[in-house]
């Protein structure tokens, strides 16, 4: 299955928060929603951490689940993507900004059901590998010996790597290689994962296999629109 992420960013003249009320009551529900190849579809939308950036690279992930690439090729086809969607998006998104991904998730700790009213926090972790480092070497070092470090981490409560799809490398080289999700209780849980000795191994680790120019993270909440059951 196609685990497909999608980052966007408010178009000039809107705030964040209004960008994220009108991606997921609006946009999500009356026109991403209706196309019918979407197995399932959630939206995060960026909270407060840290220091705060004064122009956030991203304000939000899509994250849609798709059976196949002949099914996200069909969706692509679509009436409701071509004259609903696709239309929509310049009202609210700076489509200059938007990134698309598409990936293989594996998930490395499953934990509870996942609820439709969560009130979990995740962290995003967007990565690429170290230069010159082979695409398949960083593909197991961040499965096999990376993420035993991250379940380490004190509340952690689901872990995600999705390593972005062979097809994103046919003619070139992809942005990134893997965006990871690791989803704690709240931001003071966070706060105290990364910020103890596990959180700190994980970190220095990070140079191992990535580059630290081109890492990025942000934390968000989710919106389910479609699921989390599929449909």
């Amino acid at each position: 299955m196609i685990h497909q992420l999608i980052f966007a960013h408010p178009k000039p003249g809107i705030t964040e928060k209004e960008f994220q009320d009108y991606w997921v009551n609006f946009h999500a529900v009356y026109y991403a929603s209706k196309i019918s190849q979407i197995k399932r579809y959630l939206v995060d939308t960026r909270i407060p951490f840290g220091q705060e950036p004064e122009d956030p690279l991203f304000s939000g992930v899509a994250e849609i689940w798709l059976e196949n690439e002949e099914e996200q090729l069909a969706s692509l086809q679509s009436k409701e993507f071509l004259a609903g969607a696709r239309l929509d998006e310049p009202n609210w998104a700076a489509f200059w900004r938007t990134m698309v991904l598409d990936t293989t998730a594996h998930v490395l700790m499953e934990g509870e059901p996942l609820k439709k009213d969560s009130t979990l926090v995740k962290i995003f972790a967007l990565v690429k590998r170290k230069a010159g480092m082979p695409l398949e070497e960083f593909r197991q070092y961040s499965l096999e010996v990376h993420a035993p470090k991250d379940l380490k981490l004190p509340g952690l409560r689901r872990y995600l790597q999705c390593h972005v799809r062979d097809s994103f490398y046919a003619i070139g080289e992809s942005i990134l290689d893997c965006v990871s999700q690791l989803w704690f209780d709240d931001i003071q849980s966070l706060e105290k994962a990364l910020n103890s000795p596990q959180g700190k191994e994980s970190e220095w680790d990070l140079a191992n296999f990535v580059e630290p120019k081109y890492a990025h993270t942000f934390v968000a909440k989710e919106h389910w629109i479609i699921g989390p059951e599929f449909r």
